[in-house]
């Protein structure tokens, strides 16, 4: 097919219609977006709940999210920057803490909903593919929380840590519809997951063999590198204690207070606070006054 110049003519700008703002920023995929907050038109006002991983340069973020006319509506949220409240205090950004992560989210949005005890998920991660089950509750059937996974622009490569979070979610209580295709530890030719190489990544074992080799082959390297680590006297043979223990405490009280954290001011406190330093509206009289007061002052 031959080449042919776009021709930005009086037709073509009549015609033109600007994409929104998020897509021309490059924020959000509104094709996925579209299929994710789409509600079946049978279940009236019902809310459809998605996952939402994202990732910075020091913190991974975890909310429920649904869409509203007026807006998305968080109804529960998990930062992995709150997990040194349970004793992870280094690495906050790798696999086994987006795992963490995604416990911490799940057992939170249960809490909340008085569903915790239910629905209690793997309480032992073995790295086998589980999803979340209905529970019996007076001879009833209930069915779980249901969240889909919401990327948002990220690869969804095999064993990308946005699994780990939905991995976390999934073993949390959460029903979470997916497979194990993505998960570390997954063969494509085979077709089997390796739960043995899941359950490492779950529990740091990845970073521990990284930090051993890295000890053994380059000891300069490893004391830049893991230099948090060695400060905090962490080893590669403790990881996947810390981890335990941080899941047992995730689950025992998922709204941990930060024990550093000072109290917080109240709506009054704040308004008191603002109000301090707000300048008063002078009166008709009072602006005369001062108008004479600065002409006697340069009259002088």
């Amino acid at each position: 097919m031959p080449f042919t110049k776009l021709v930005k003519n009086s037709p073509y700008y009549s015609r033109y219609q600007t994409k929104y703002k998020r897509r021309r920023a490059g924020k959000t995929d509104y094709y996925a977006r579209k299929r994710l907050i789409s509600q079946a038109k049978n279940k009236y006002n019902a809310p459809k709940y998605r996952l939402v991983v994202r990732f910075t340069n020091r913190d991974i973020i975890c909310q429920l999210v649904t869409a509203e006319i007026t807006g998305d509506k968080v109804f529960v949220a998990a930062y992995s920057h709150e997990l040194k409240r349970y004793g992870i205090n280094n690495g906050l950004t790798n696999w086994s803490a987006a795992y963490a992560t995604g416990l911490l989210l799940a057992r939170r949005a249960l809490k909340k909903l008085d569903l915790d005890e239910q629905f209690t998920g793997v309480e032992e991660p073995d790295g086998e593919y589980k999803l979340t089950e209905a529970a019996e509750e007076d001879g009833e059937e209930r069915r779980p929380f249901k969240c889909f996974l919401d990327v948002g622009l990220h690869r969804t490569s095999t064993g990308a840590r946005v699994f780990g979070a939905m991995k976390g979610a999934s073993d949390g209580g959460l029903y979470v519809p997916h497979n194990e295709k993505r998960f570390p530890g997954y063969d494509q030719e085979s077709k089997d997951l390796d739960s043995d190489v899941l359950r490492k990544y779950i529990f740091g074992g990845h970073v521990a063999e990284y930090m051993e080799t890295l000890a053994d082959d380059d000891e300069e390297r490893y004391k830049s590198q893991f230099v948090k680590y060695i400060e905090a006297e962490v080893e590669a043979d403790g990881l996947e204690e810390m981890y335990s223990e941080a899941h047992a405490a995730i689950r025992e009280d998922p709204f941990k207070k930060d024990e550093e954290e000072g109290d917080k001011k109240s709506k009054e406190e704040w308004k008191a606070e603002g109000k301090k330093y707000k300048v008063a509206k002078m009166s008709k009289e009072e602006k005369d006054r001062r108008i004479k007061e600065k002409i006697a002052a340069l009259a002088s």
